[in-house]
């Protein structure tokens, strides 16, 4: 089973990944949230009206947050992968913190260091439970048994063969010569040896 990390898409292409994945979530929650929203502050007789409205109006604007923080987030932590050559959590945890500040800066600087240690500790209960579940689903799954093959004989026996299983290798690992099957249910195999033909007979009148 891989990390979160190398189950992602490589590092240019995570950043049109995570944005087209981010508006997805955003566009369709942001949806549900406001059609629930609408149903319960319109009117009598035009709930299903204003709730509609309220999706349509509502879910592109939150559709369109979550992909800049999520294109945000990937950019981020691409640069890292590039500055640290290589892929571990902290990557993450540094992106999401430089994300949440990148967004607050407009807000001051205090605003935009609070937002980055709140994006921060998010991105590291994130992905310290991802580390714990990887873990636990690991210790979970039975380890698989390693079963010897058949060996399964394809031809008649040879010198050859012979002499290899009586040789020290076959020795060491406790493996004589093998018995063939059909010498122990009593038929035999013989090479039959060379004949003359017997005479062609003549039929010429003398």
């Amino acid at each position: 089973m891989g990390t979160p990390e190398t189950s992602r898409e490589p590092c240019p292409d995570r950043i049109l990944d995570d944005i087209g994945g981010a508006f997805g979530m955003g566009a369709v929650g942001g949806s549900a949230f406001h059609f629930l929203k609408g149903l319960h502050n319109s009117p009598n007789g035009q709930r299903f009206l204003g709730a509609s409205q309220a999706v349509r109006l509502n879910a592109p604007r939150v559709g369109g947050s979550f992909a800049v923080w999520g294109g945000l987030f990937s950019a981020c932590d691409c640069t890292l992968v590039y500055a640290r050559q290589k892929e571990d959590p902290w990557n993450s945890i540094l992106a999401g913190a430089t994300t949440g500040g990148i967004l607050a800066m407009r807000q001051g600087l205090r605003a935009s260091a609070r937002s980055a240690a709140f994006g921060g500790v998010v991105l590291a209960l994130i992905e310290g439970a991802g580390i714990a579940l990887n873990k636990f689903i690991s210790t979970q799954q039975p380890m698989p048994e390693l079963m010897e093959e058949p060996v399964v004989a394809t031809g008649f026996p040879s010198e050859d063969s012979a002499s290899v299983g009586t040789s020290w290798l076959g020795g060491l690992l406790g493996r004589g010569k093998k018995e063939d099957p059909r010498e122990s249910a009593g038929s035999q195999t013989k090479i039959l040896e060379s004949f003359d033909a017997p005479p062609v007979p003549n039929f010429e009148y003398n």
